[in-house]
């Protein structure tokens, strides 16, 4: 069975490669590093491996899992699927071969939705003339502050058939961010016990974009010390607005 998630726009999350380094500010209190340390500690198996200490951690070394590829094919219902929750599909050690090897399976398995979640777009932009695109295949990119925008550009270059930006842990303004070819907005607050709070005006630029160019919506979190401690309501309303392909 796949790992039920407890993520709001998703249902299950499956891991083929897990492991991963720090690349830019939203990087700075990942929760997969932070949560690949226990399972190192408990002794599961996929967290034996441990990273560069400049920029990863124990247990979150960069490795692939082929027997991993077999299992989507053995769920027997549909599901919305986040693929690599532990890790970045288009990491630099992540051979191409088995990136497609990943993508050939979202194809042969219709009947699920998998989203795929970057901070490294120019690679996937760099391959994605190389990659199969299934129209069952979202991919998204994160977009932390306004450093961080020329992932959008990255991203609507590619042809997937749901782009998406994920904007969590919202660390800054995007100002005047350009929306066209984009399908689908996530934002949210950064959690944990060292959080770097978001500012009201941050939710309410990317709410208003998205109303202005009719991209669904949706509001995960405020973050704080636990993830729901300040609630998921911006201005009294609950936003879980979702890409007409997909309702969970």
């Amino acid at each position: 069975m796949p790992n039920r998630s407890a993520i709001e726009w998703t249902e299950v999350t499956w891991n083929p490669v897990t492991g991963c380094d720090r690349v830019s500010t939203g990087c700075e209190h990942c929760y997969a590093l932070t949560l690949a340390k226990r399972l190192k500690a408990m002794g599961a198996a996929k967290y034996q491996r441990d990273g560069d200490p400049r920029t990863s951690g124990p247990g979150f070394g960069v490795t692939m899992h082929p027997q991993a590829l077999g299992e989507p094919y053995r769920w027997r219902t549909p599901r919305v699927v986040f693929v690599n929750s532990m890790s970045d599909l288009f990491h630099a050690r992540i051979p191409l071969e088995f990136v497609q090897d990943v993508f050939d399976v979202i194809g042969d398995t219709p009947q699920h939705t998998y989203q795929v979640l970057t901070k490294r777009s120019l690679r996937l932009l760099r391959v994605a003339d190389q990659l199969r695109w299934p129209p069952n295949l979202w991919i998204g990119v994160s977009v932390e502050n306004g450093f961080a925008l020329p992932r959008v550009g990255h991203l609507r270059q590619v042809p997937a058939a749901v782009r998406f930006l994920s904007c969590e842990p919202l660390l800054g303004p995007l100002t005047g961010i350009d929306l066209s070819r984009i399908d689908w907005v996530i934002a949210g607050g950064e959690s944990g016990s060292d959080y770097r709070p978001m500012h009201l005006e941050w939710a309410r630029e990317i709410r208003d974009a998205c109303l202005s160019a009719s991209v669904p919506f949706f509001f995960k979190q405020w973050g704080g010390r636990t993830p729901k401690a300040m609630g998921r309501k911006l201005d009294g309303q609950l936003w879980d607005e979702m890409p007409t392909a997909c309702a969970l």
